[in-house]
C-alpha cells in the first residue's frame, strides 16, 4: 500500500506555512481563544490570521470576513464555527489554497444523533473531494514540537522538547493524561495529535506518516475503532520496517467499553481479542492501561523488546528477589537456572561457593565495587540461557546517592560500549520523579527505568511477546493444501451469492465443507426415513448419536434435538419418535431435512476451534476449551488466518487446555497434532473464503490419544449486498 499521499496531507498538518482560525473569538474558555494563545505562546513562526465576518478585529488583530481578504493564501484551517458550517468553510478554504484543517467543532454523530450523522457523511464527501488533509472533527488540537505548531487546547505548559515517541489518538483527553505522564517520567512526545472521529486523516495515515521520521522510536495510540483494517495493518507494517515500535491502547475490552466507543466516535468498536490477533502480527503491543503504555514507552525508547521471555536479575536484597519471581510467574516470564560457567564465573567473582541463583542476591556482596557489579552483569550477559537483564536501582530524586548514580553511569556506559541483551533498571514501587531524578534519566538515555515488579515485567512480557508473533507471522511455512472437495467450494459460494444476509448452513452441509479442507470429522450418515437411520447405525456401529438436521436448528439441544448414546435399534426408533415430537412442539417440522446418524467419540477431551467475523478487525481464528466449558470459562485463544502449523502450536499453547493435552497429573497425553492439523486446515478455509464466512464453529473437537474429530459444526455464510451480485 502506498502511503505517499497520507505523507503529504500529515506533513502539511504538522507544519504549515500560516494558520487561519475560521470562528475566531476572544470569549473566555473558547477553543479558538486557546488555540490562539498557544500558537503566540510557543512562538509559532508563521502568520497567524482571524476570520469572524461578524468582527473587524479580536485581540488587537485584524479580523477578515472571508477567505478571499486574507493577505496570502491559506495554508491551515483551524475551524471552530458550528458543525452545520464546517463542510463550507472546509470547501471554501480548500479552494482558497489550504492544504490542511483541523476540526474543532463536535456534532457529526458522536452520540446516535442521526442529524449529526448526516452532516458527518457530508463532512467526509467534502474533505474527500478536496484532498485536504482534515484532524478531527470533535478533536482537541494538536502539538507538532518541530514546527512550533501548537494548537492544543490545553492551558498547562507544555515541554517543548522534541522526544522519541509520538502521540495520536481519537480522544484529546487520554492523549494529554498520557502526554503528562511521560514528561513525569522524563521523557518528552515528539508529536501529540487528536484524532478526533477522523473523518479525514485516521490513525493509519499518521503511523505512515511518524514511519519516515527518523528521531521517533516509539508510536503510541489510542484507537476506539478502525476504519480500514487493511489501511492500518499496512501502516503499522510499514513502520515497523522502519524500525518503530508501536503501542496501542485499545477500547473495547468489555461489552460496556465497545457501547462506550459507539457513543463516544460514532463507530463500531471490535473485540480487543479480535484486535490482538490481527494488530500483534503487523508490530503493535496493546497496553491493558494508560500505566502500562507510559511503561512500555520507556522500555521501548530506551532498551527494546527482548527477543525471549527468560530473564536474568541482580537484586539488592531477597525480599525484592521474591517478588521478583513472583511477577515473572504471573506475567508468564522465566528466570532460568544459570549456565554452569556462568555459576562457575559468579563464585570466583563473589567468593561464595555454590549458593549462586537467578536472580542474584545483592547481599553475596554484588555491590562491594563497581568491578564486582559490571562482572555479575557480564556474566548475565554472557549465559546463553538469558535473553534480558534487570537490575534493581530507582534514579535518585535528590543529590545524596552516590552509589546509585556511580551505577547508572557505569550501566549506561556498558550499554553504549556494545551490551549484546537489553538491561534495565526496575524499582521496588512506582514513584514521582523531581527535575534532578528526571536530569540524572536524561543523562542515560541507553538504558529504561522501569518502575515496580509486576507492572515492568508485564510490559517486559509483552514486548517478547511481539517479537513472537512477529516471527510466527513472517514463517509462512505449514500452510494447508487447497480443498480437495471443490463441489462443495462451489456450492457454498453460489448459496451466499444467492442470499442478502447472513444465514446458516445445515450441519451436514457445513461438516461436508469442512472435510473438503481437511478438517476430521466422526463418522456419520445423513438419513431422511427410519429405515435409513438403522442401515447407517448398524455400519458405523452403536452405541451412536441422533441429530435433527435443519439449517434452522443452530443450537440442536435447546429443543430436544439431539439424542447421545444410543445402544441398540429399538433405543434408536426411541430417539427418532422423541426428535419428531420435540420438533413438532417447537415448530421445527417442516424445516427438518433429515437426521444424522453418528458414531459416539469417546474417551478425548472435548475442544473447540472456530472461526469468528469481528465487526471491526474481520475474520479471526480461535480454539480453547470446548463443549460446556467454553461459556463457563471461557479458555480461548485468538489468531490471525491463514494458520501455520507454528502459528497453531502457538495458539494452543496459549490456552489451559493445552496442559490437559500434553497429560495433566498422570492423564494420558492426547494428539496435539491432530488438533494442530485441523486448525491449519480451519485456517485455510478462512482464507479462501473470507468473503463469504461469517461464523465457523467446531464444538466439540473430540481430541483422543491418537487423532480426532469434528462433533458438531456450525458454518454461517455473510450472504452478498444487491452490488456483489451484479
Amino acid at each position: 500500500m502506498n502511503f505517499e499521499a497520507s505523507r503529504k496531507k500529515v506533513a502539511a498538518l504538522v507544519a504549515p506555512r500560516n494558520v487561519v482560525i475560521v470562528g475566531a473569538s476572544d470569549r473566555p474558555g473558547n477553543w479558538a481563544l486557546r488555540a490562539w494563545n498557544n500558537l503566540k505562546r510557543y512562538e509559532f513562526p508563521g502568520k497567524i490570521y482571524l476570520i469572524n465576518p461578524r468582527r473587524d478585529e479580536i485581540l488587537g488583530e485584524r479580523c477578515y470576513p472571508d477567505f478571499a481578504s486574507l493577505p496570502e493564501p491559506p495554508d491551515h484551517l483551524l475551524v471552530v464555527v458550528p458543525a452545520a458550517s464546517v463542510s463550507e468553510a472546509i470547501a471554501a478554504g480548500a479552494a482558497a489554497g489550504a492544504r490542511s484543517a483541523t476540526v474543532f467543532s463536535s456534532g457529526f454523530g458522536e452520540a446516535f444523533d442521526e442529524a449529526g450523522a448526516a452532516l458527518g457523511k457530508q463532512l467526509r464527501e467534502t474533505i474527500a473531494r478536496t484532498g485536504i488533509g482534515v484532524s478531527g472533527p470533535n478533536c482537541m488540537g494538536n502539538v507538532c514540537k518541530p514546527a512550533r505548531f501548537v494548537t492544543l487546547t490545553e492551558d498547562r505548559p507544555q515541554n517543548m522538547t522534541p522526544g522519541e515517541v509520538a502521540l495520536v489518538g481519537q480522544s484529546g483527553g487520554v492523549m494529554i493524561f498520557v502526554n503528562q505522564a511521560l514528561e513525569e517520567r522524563g521523557m518528552s512526545a515528539r508529536y501529540l495529535i487528536t484524532s478526533g472521529n477522523e473523518a479525514g486523516l485516521r490513525v493509519a495515515d499518521y503511523i505512515a506518516y511518524f514511519a519516515s521520521d527518523d528521531a521517533l522510536k516509539v508510536i503510541l495510540v489510542y484507537v476506539e475503532a478502525i476504519a480500514d483494517v487493511e489501511e492500518f495493518v499496512a501502516a503499522c507494517k510499514h513502520a515497523r520496517a522502519a524500525g518503530k515500535s508501536i503501542v496501542a491502547i485499545k477500547l473495547g475490552q468489555s461489552e460496556e467499553g465497545r457501547k462506550a466507543a459507539l457513543a463516544h466516535t460514532g463507530s463500531l468498536a471490535g473485540s480487543v481479542a479480535a484486535f490482538d490477533a490481527v494488530a500483534a502480527e503487523a508490530g503493535v503491543i496493546r497496553a491493558d492501561t494508560l500505566d502500562d503504555a507510559v511503561e512500555l514507552c520507556e522500555l521501548l525508547a530506551h532498551t527494546g523488546a527482548p527477543r525471549g521471555t527468560r530473564l536474568g536479575a541482580v537484586t539488592l536484597s531477597g525480599a525484592y528477589r521474591g517478588l521478583l519471581l513472583d511477577a515473572a510467574e504471573r506475567n508468564g516470564l522465566l528466570f532460568p537456572a544459570l549456565a554452569p560457567a556462568t555459576i562457575e564465573k559468579l563464585n570466583k567473582v563473589l567468593g561464595v561457593g555454590s549458593l549462586i541463583s537467578n536472580p542474584i542476591d545483592g547481599g553475596f556482596g554484588v555491590l562491594q565495587s563497581a568491578d564486582t557489579y559490571r562482572a555479575c552483569i557480564d556474566a548475565m550477559q554472557e549465559d546463553s540461557n538469558i535473553d534480558m537483564v534487570i537490575l534493581q536501582e530507582a534514579v535518585p530524586r535528590e543529590p545524596g546517592s552516590a552509589r546509585g548514580e556511580k551505577y547508572i553511569k557505569l550501566v549506561n556506559d556498558y550499554i553504549a560500549a556494545g551490551a549484546a541483551k537489553p538491561v534495565s533498571f526496575v524499582t521496588l514501587t512506582s514513584h514521582g520523579q523531581t527535575d534532578y531524578s528526571r536530569a540524572l534519566r536524561h543523562g542515560a538515555p541507553r538504558v529504561s527505568f522501569l518502575q515496580e515488579a509486576n507492572k515492568a515485567l508485564r510490559a517486559i512480557r509483552a514486548a517478547a511477546r511481539l517479537s513472537e508473533t512477529e516471527a510466527l507471522a513472517r514463517d509462512a511455512s505449514g500452510l494447508a493444501p487447497p480443498p480437495v472437495d471443490a463441489e462443495i467450494v462451489t456450492h457454498v459460494r453460489v448459496l451466499a451469492r444467492g442470499a442478502s444476509e447472513p444465514f446458516a448452513l445445515d450441519e451436514a452441509t457445513s461438516k461436508r465443507l469442512l472435510v473438503a479442507y481437511g478438517v476430521p470429522v466422526a463418522r456419520e450418515a445423513l438419513a431422511r426415513t427410519l429405515d435409513e437411520a438403522r442401515a447407517a447405525a448398524k455400519r458405523i456401529g452403536y452405541p451412536v448419536v441422533l441429530k435433527a438436521v435443519s439449517a434452522k436448528l443452530t443450537h440442536k439441544s435447546d429443543v430436544g434435538a439431539v439424542v447421545l448414546n444410543i445402544a441398540d435399534e429399538a433405543s434408536l426408533g426411541a430417539a427418532w419418535t422423541r426428535i419428531e415430537a420435540n420438533l413438532a412442539t417447537h415448530g421445527f417440522t417442516d424445516a427438518l431435512e433429515g437426521m444424522l446418524v453418528g458414531e459416539l467419540v469417546r474417551g478425548g477431551l472435548e475442544l473447540v476451534m472456530g472461526v469468528h467475523r469481528d465487526p471491526e478487525m474481520g475474520l479471526v481464528g480461535m480454539a480453547g476449551s470446548g463443549g460446556v466449558l467454553l461459556e463457563l470459562i471461557r479458555d480461548v485463544a485468538f489468531v490471525a488466518p491463514p494458520v501455520t502449523a507454528a502459528k497453531a502450536r502457538d495458539l494452543l499453547a496459549r490456552t489451559r487446555a493445552s496442559q490437559l493435552v500434553k497429560g495433566f497429573r498422570g492423564g494420558s497425553a492426547l494428539d496435539a497434532d491432530a488438533f494442530c492439523q485441523a486448525l491449519v486446515a480451519l485456517g485455510r478455509l478462512a482464507h479462501d473464503l473470507g468473503d463469504i464466512i461469517e461464523t465457523v464453529d467446531v464444538n466439540p473437537f473430540m481430541l483422543l490419544p491418537s487423532g480426532g474429530a469434528a462433533v458438531d459444526a456450525l458454518v454461517v455464510l455473510r450472504g452478498s449486498s444487491p452490488s456483489d451480485r451484479r
